[in-house]
């Protein structure tokens, strides 16, 4: 749960293709370069597959393909970000981490409505220098699915 009494939220932000998005930095817990993951018989597309993080096996979606957006071609430019949701570690793949920032709680803006499921993803869109940044639910973006395959 996000915590709505602090007065500001840092985060950090990654991008996929040209947009950029953003997560609270206190789920992160590293950012590695993209390690080749072993598939899953009958995941689902989004789910990469399994890497082995100092003798722990995590799950790997790829963030794109979650969201939509197409399907993630993994070359050495590309980051795993490793996070902590709902108490189990999971690797997210994306483009590249951009920076940290801090924006005061207030200028978060809901995610219009438009009737589409897929929006659930979104916690809230920040407008900062000239940029929108989308800030990502984790909860929503990790399915029990992935919990199973871990």
């Amino acid at each position: 749960m996000t915590d709505t009494t602090a007065p500001a939220l840092e985060l950090i932000s990654f991008c996929i293709g040209e947009q950029e998005f953003c997560i609270d930095v206190k789920t992160v817990r590293e950012i590695r370069g993209w390690t080749p993951a072993t598939p899953i018989p009958h995941a689902p597309a989004y789910l990469r597959g399994v890497i082995n993080l100092r003798g722990a096996i995590m799950p790997v979606i790829d963030l794109r393909n979650r969201l939509g957006l197409g399907v993630t071609i993994p070359e050495t430019r590309h980051v795993i970000v490793v996070v902590e949701c709902q108490d189990r570690l999971a690797g997210i793949l994306v483009d590249a981490v951009s920076e940290t920032f801090t924006v005061p709680r207030d200028s978060l803006q809901p995610a219009p409505d438009v009737g589409v499921d897929e929006l659930r993803y979104i916690q809230a869109i920040i407008s900062m220098e000239n940029r929108l940044i989308t800030y990502l639910r984790m909860d929503d973006v990790f399915p029990a699915v992935v919990h199973e395959a871990a």
